[in-house]
């Protein structure tokens, strides 16, 4: 601990950390030779003039501060080890600084302005680790020739290009640089990681080539004429769809058209398949989003929500750095032009004003946030907006067209390519890559045509590489595995190595995966149950009266047996053509072992294993460490299902559960910026209930047990904010120890959104705790509980609260009733 000087006792280490400084203290400087460590972090240091007095420093804290030059003084402390610059608003590093720091080993400038490096950066001969993270770099240069480099972090910078040379370092052994508009290599290249960078570099050679792929969704609402455009697109005239034959699921497609590789992939409507759009859509692609015209409601906020609003929404929370292309449907059956006009202008003014409202939201927060008396405290959500409003979703204006006329499908096609084809709204749509990865793309499709490779497109790990080997000899396994996780990332093959179950397997038709998907996954799913025939219930040896069972229980609690999804996924794949039982069963599953489509859907949050639940025995067995325990009563599970809480239309079994909110009950709201994504809750019900098996599901609420402790998740939403509340029983949290444990049932619970929060680029998360008093609306902010969530070594959160916490109404609880801080935090 800290004493009253600020040094620790028998360490020369000094701590001025949020103290609101605008001058290195005089008792600081006036200590010189003797300080060895210095946090001056979360304070409003501008400069820190007299630094160079501490001539034996050998760590400098200083970020979280108001800095917005590299302090040239610096220079002179030639001791220096550690240096923490991060998180101020630096624009510039002055030259004849860093070869001065012959000892530094760890640099961390992550989440400044910085747009370039100073030359002489590769003198720092002895630096190991360096963040560059969320600044404005354009060029890498000035970084080759660390010799002892480690770890390199140059996440959202501005690079387009990576310098080759930096890669031949035989000592780094870290790099990430996701979120930059890279085109060599590709940014899918580098989510694999240094090793795939490494190779990418070996692999170039003079026949290397620049490449133009564009992964191209097709999104919008049901029967908005998507499967049109983009089977007229493919075939460049109208091709009528009819409604029978509209899209289930997904279907992909591909086009080359003047040298550009367009790959398709257009997404049902209904709300019953978005539940599965997470596993497909990837970042930085480009959207086609069909609006019905003729049935658009001018002026009717319903109507743009539905049509529009929903989808730029979510777009703009999952993949913010998109371009979105508005195309006007059916506009056939308008009565006149004047009208098509109309309803143009209408929903490209709610799209402006939509966009602009989101950035006016962000930009009051984040003021909100400076304004406060001591805004250091809220660094990291201010560096969190920051990073959300440099996301620009690009918004193109709506193109009206008429589908049935093959010119309107001539200039929508001439309209795409001269948009795609423009650095400004695509600055990274070209790509360098090595032939060798065109090569054995070209290779994948002629050993499925010539039927080396099964028509399902199902195949080993082991058998595919050995076939391609033979085709490229010089490629050894671990670089072709390095390319077929680039086919990967763009969509053209899917390969799940995260998936314990299917490490081995790849699935070189995404198709057909999907096709599997769209069995189960379906707004018909009823109908094709009680499409089900005798004989395919005998195959299962199920009697008829089951059908009218499952079909109740799908719509009733939203479960599906496994019994079920076996028979329906097996007779697609007899109507497909795939008869041999041991990749049916391989795929289907069977009693005994789950089949690799349920792996799937358990894996991307789609559904859960479901059982029987039964109250719990207060007289059962304690557990004792080195003892065998016995059950005083087992449970019975119900024969295999899976719900699906998505489908869920109530929340009586959990209110029964749960009973009465008590004021005194552990309350926690965690807030969404700009909005909760659509299908999130349930997605997070699921991560959780894998953890916690005694649980209760609704549709927008859950509850689960953690030994004796009831937790219970809500959905919740008012006219302007969304959040989830997490509540644990007041009656469960007698004693401050059965508080500290409820705490840790929580953290289990945020560690898991938080997680999950990842997928969505554009989300930024806010955590209150409510006032406890009967109709007090105030709150208390957590500061810091990200922290809290990283640290798995404490439990202790907001160390230096008082014992006692009051609202701004008066309202006063114990601190462990509104934060996690354990009995000791304040010794």
């Amino acid at each position: 601990m800290l004493n009253l000087n600020g040094r620790q006792n028998g360490k020369k280490e000094e701590d001025y950390a949020g103290k609101k400084l605008k001058t290195l203290p005089t008792e600081l400087l006036r200590r010189g030779q003797d300080a060895v460590k210095v946090d001056l972090q979360r304070n409003r240091l501008k400069q820190i003039t007299g630094i160079a007095q501490l001539l034996n420093l050998t760590e400098l804290n200083l970020s979280r501060n108001e800095m917005t030059d590299f302090p040239f003084e610096i220079k002179e402390l030639c001791n220096l080890v550690k240096l923490y610059m991060n998180q101020n608003k630096m624009k510039t590093i002055p030259e004849n600084v860093f070869p001065s720091l012959e000892r530094l080993q760890f640099l961390k400038l992550s989440t400044n302005r910085l747009d370039m490096l100073p030359q002489d950066m590769n003198k720092c001969q002895s630096l190991t680790y360096l963040n560059l993270s969320n600044n404005c770099l354009r060029n890498l240069e000035p970084l080759v020739g660390l010799p002892c480099l480690k770890e390199l972090y140059v996440e959202r910078n501005q690079l387009a290009e990576l310098p080759d040379l930096l890669f031949q370092n035989n000592c780094l052994t870290q790099f990430k640089a996701i979120g930059n508009p890279l085109r060599k290599p590709p940014e899918e290249v580098c989510a694999g990681g240094l090793r795939d960078v490494q190779n990418y570099f070996a692999m170039l050679d003079e026949n290397s080539s620049d490449v133009y792929t564009v992964k191209t969704m097709f999104l919008g609402s049901s029967m908005a004429g998507k499967s049109t455009l983009c089977r007229s697109l493919k075939q460049g005239c109208p091709v009528p769809v009819a409604e029978a034959d509209r899209t289930i699921g997904i279907e992909i497609s591909e086009v080359e058209s003047d040298g550009i590789r367009f790959i398709f992939w257009d997404f049902a409507g209904q709300e019953e398949y978005y539940i599965t759009h997470h596993v497909f859509i990837t970042a930085q692609a480009f959207v086609i989003l069909a609006i019905d015209l003729a049935s658009y409601q001018i002026k009717n906020p319903l109507s743009f929500n539905e049509k529009v609003g929903f989808w730029i929404k979510n777009i703009q929370l999952k993949i913010p750095d998109s371009v979105v292309l508005l195309v006007g449907t059916h506009v056939d059956q308008c009565t006149n032009e004047t009208e098509m006009k109309e309803k143009k202008k209408d929903i490209e003014e709610n799209v402006e004003e939509m966009l602009q409202k989101h950035k006016d939201n962000l930009n009051q927060r984040k003021k909100n946030l400076q304004d406060r008396e001591d805004p250091s405290l809220y660094s990291d959500q201010i560096d969190q907006i920051e990073r959300l409003t440099e996301y620009k979703l690009k918004v193109l204006d709506l193109v009206p067209i008429d589908c049935t006329k093959p010119l309107d499908i001539y200039k929508l096609h001439t309209h795409i390519k001269s948009e795609v084809l423009n650095k400004d709204t695509f600055p990274n749509i070209e790509q360098t890559l090595p032939r060798c990865y065109h090569e054995v793309e070209n290779d994948l499709q002629e050993l499925l045509k010539n039927g080396d490779i099964p028509q399902h497109g199902i195949v080993t790990q082991k058998d595919l590489l050995n076939e391609l080997q033979n085709r490229h000899g010089a490629l050894d396994h671990e670089k072709l595995k390095l390319i077929l996780q680039y086919l990967h990332r763009i969509g053209v093959i899917m390969w799940y190595k995260e998936i314990s179950e299917l490490t081995d397997s790849l699935f070189v038709k995404p198709t057909f995966l999907i096709s599997l998907f769209k069995t189960i996954v379906r707004h018909d799913l009823v109908e094709e149950l009680n499409n089900i025939s005798s004989a395919m219930l005998k195959s299962e040896n199920v009697l008829s009266k089951y059908k009218n069972r499952w079909i109740k229980d799908y719509e009733d609690r939203a479960t599906l047996s496994n019994v079920a999804i076996r028979i329906l996924v097996r007779n697609e794949l007899q109507i497909l053509g795939f008869t041999e039982e041991e990749f049916i069963e391989e795929v289907v599953g069977s009693k005994k072992k789950e089949g690799h489509l349920l792996s799937l859907l358990k894996h991307f949050d789609v559904c859960l294993s479901s059982k029987n639940k039964c109250d719990l025995n207060p007289k059962a067995n304690e557990f004792q460490p080195k003892k065998k325990w016995e059950a005083s009563n087992y449970l019975v599970y119900e024969p295999d299902a899976c719900l699906f809480p998505s489908y869920l239309t109530n929340n009586e079994q959990v209110q029964q559960q749960w009973g009465e909110d008590n004021t005194e009950d552990l309350n926690i709201h965690v807030y969404f910026l700009p909005d909760r994504p659509h299908g999130f809750f349930h997605r997070l019900v699921i991560r959780t209930c894998t953890f916690f098996s005694q649980n209760w599901i609704g549709k927008d609420q859950c509850l689960f047990f953690c030994g004796n402790k009831r937790v219970l998740l809500r959905d919740k939403c008012n006219e302007e904010d969304q959040f989830i509340e997490i509540r644990c029983k007041h009656s469960d949290i007698a004693t401050s120890t059965d508080i500290q444990k409820a705490w840790q049932v929580i953290k289990v619970i945020m560690h898991r959104l938080t997680k999950l929060t990842e997928q969505w680029q554009g989300l930024y998360l806010i955590v209150h705790t409510p006032c406890k008093a009967p109709g007090c609306s105030d709150f208390f902010e957590w500061k810091d509980w990200q922290d809290w969530l990283e640290d798995s070594e404490t439990d202790k959160f907001n160390v230096g609260l008082d014992e006692k916490h009051s609202c701004r109404n008066g309202h006063t609880r114990r601190t462990e009733l509104l934060f996690p801080i354990t009995s000791n935090a304040w010794t």
